[in-house]
């Protein structure tokens, strides 16, 4: 056989790594019962040190300042009821805050205790270094991957040395650690624990998940809830579905669950989108009332809860706008010094506001490539890039403003040598790879718990530079790991 032959890598290679991949629960559930493989890169990228030291010593502020901006419940809703009118999903999210807090904000009776698992995703600029590209504070997944493919790639490292040292960036860098589906579940434990103490009675605490029906990314939850379980903590799972009709009051203002008993803990993996609230078969007058009820009478009980509907209002895209737009001074609402506002605003992407100076501006002057036009929606497939926002902007109706935000576009440094991605079992070279990485924290209370000042590990998705859509579910993403160099 020719060089020009030659496979990439040994087909063993591949074969043991996916199934190392499956066997450790990296996988998503196919439409018959059988598992696939995630998408994964064969080998970490690699990250400046002082650029991922620099990353972890500002996202526990910036989580901090998320906590306290979503028990700010007057400053939400000052601040996001015009977004509200704009956005049909925000505006019902808005009406259920409303109802639990009050119409000025300042209703005080819910007794739910707020637990905030965000994840904070960012990407290295070539030119203005890491920035944030949103903040994710419901829903927040793929953590137990995120600490998976870091093993998938020290078992690549002491299986197949020589194929990791052909294909890692930099084979002399160090791994950075990564415990996030141990410390995601301390700081879940840690809540589930408090909460059932309060009560003195004996027992297990109990844990429920929401999720949605029918899903495929049910491994990386599988994979929570055994650490969970594994901490003293019974796990439970619904949909929204299942629980309009399981639910109800116990004394002392305890969450039930017909046939289960008290709930300490509910974790939404659900309901960051108008669909996981449609439930046709109800024959509603009103669309999605009866599930976001549900909601809102889950967060109206002595229970902790991620996300609250105030988490989810604080970590929108318009409110990362208005974050960056505020002016240094007016942190001290929440007690924050200049220094570290100026640390937390030394990553936060520059954003503008849709309107019509906005989009007059953008489309007689702008540099097309420069900005992402995003609305609020969860997940892949909301964005919009180059001359495709121009058409966008002018179709948008001066109502539908306030749900639009134009942000500064990121150009990341691309892997400085080619690797490799396998997905469904197949390998393709690229070499053209760009990273984001997403740090989370876990807040209970407003108090960090877990790791080092509520950090929780990370997770990094890596794409083509070339691809808009980099998720490992709706895009051209790949699961990869860091290594740090000097």
């Amino acid at each position: 056989m020719s060089s020009a032959d030659k496979p990439l890598i040994d087909k063993q290679v591949i074969e043991e790594a996916c199934e190392w991949s499956i066997m450790h629960g990296v996988a998503f559930k196919n439409s018959d019962g059988t598992a696939r493989h995630c998408p994964f890169s064969i080998a970490p990228m690699t990250m400046k040190r002082k650029v991922f030291q620099h990353i972890m010593k500002v996202t526990p502020l910036l989580t901090k300042l998320i906590s306290k901006v979503s028990e700010d419940h007057l400053f939400l809703q000052s601040s996001l009821t015009e977004m509200a009118k704009a956005d049909q999903f925000f505006e019902r999210l808005m009406a259920i805050h409303q109802e639990i807090h009050g119409v000025d904000g300042e209703q005080t009776f819910p007794a739910r205790q707020p637990l905030l698992l965000m994840r904070t995703d960012y990407m290295d600029d070539r030119q203005q270094g890491a920035k944030v590209i949103e903040f994710n504070g419901i829903a927040a997944g793929m953590g137990p991957f995120g600490q998976r493919i870091t093993q998938l790639h020290q078992f690549m490292k002491n299986q197949w040395p020589e194929v990791y040292t052909d294909w890692v960036e930099e084979p002399e860098s160090y791994v950075a650690d990564n415990f996030c589906l141990e410390q995601l579940a301390e700081g879940i434990a840690h809540a589930a624990h408090k909460v059932k103490a309060e009560f003195d009675v004996s027992g297990q605490p109990t844990f429920l998940m929401v999720v949605q029906r029918g899903e495929d990314n049910v491994y990386d939850q599988h994979l929570l809830e055994v650490a969970l379980q594994g901490l003293g903590v019974r796990t439970l799972r619904r949909t929204f579905d299942q629980l309009a009709s399981e639910l109800y009051t116990g004394e002392n203002k305890r969450l039930m669950l017909k046939g289960i008993g008290a709930i300490d803990l509910v974790y939404l993996r659900a309901g960051y989108q108008h669909i996981d609230y449609f439930a046709p078969a109800l024959g509603e007058d009103i669309c999605c009332q009866t599930l976001s009820q549900t909601r809102a009478f889950i967060e109206q009980h002595n229970v902790a809860l991620n996300a609250t509907i105030s988490q989810q209002l604080a970590t929108s895209k318009t409110m990362q706008m208005i974050l960056t737009m505020m002016p240094e001074q007016a942190f001290s609402r929440w007690g924050f010094n200049p220094e570290e506002v100026r640390l937390m605003k030394s990553v936060l992407a520059e954003m503008l506001p849709v309107n019509k100076e906005s989009i007059d501006w953008f489309s007689s002057r702008a540099d097309k490539t420069a900005w992402v036009l995003k609305n609020q929606g969860e997940g892949g497939g909301h964005c919009v890039f180059g001359e495709e926002i121009t058409e966008r902007l002018s179709q948008l109706k001066p109502e539908e403003y306030e749900a639009w935000a134009l942000m500064q576009r990121l150009f990341p440094h691309e892997r400085e040598r080619p690797t490799l991605a396998v997905r469904d079992g197949e390998i393709t070279e690229i070499d053209d790879l760009i990273s984001e990485i997403g740090l989370f924290t876990a807040y209970f209370n407003g108090k960090p718990v877990a790791g080092s000042e509520g950090l929780a590990g990370y997770l990094v998705r890596s794409k083509p530079a070339k691809e808009n859509e980099g998720g490992i579910h709706s895009g051209q993403g790949i699961l990869d790991s860091i290594t740090l160099t000097d």
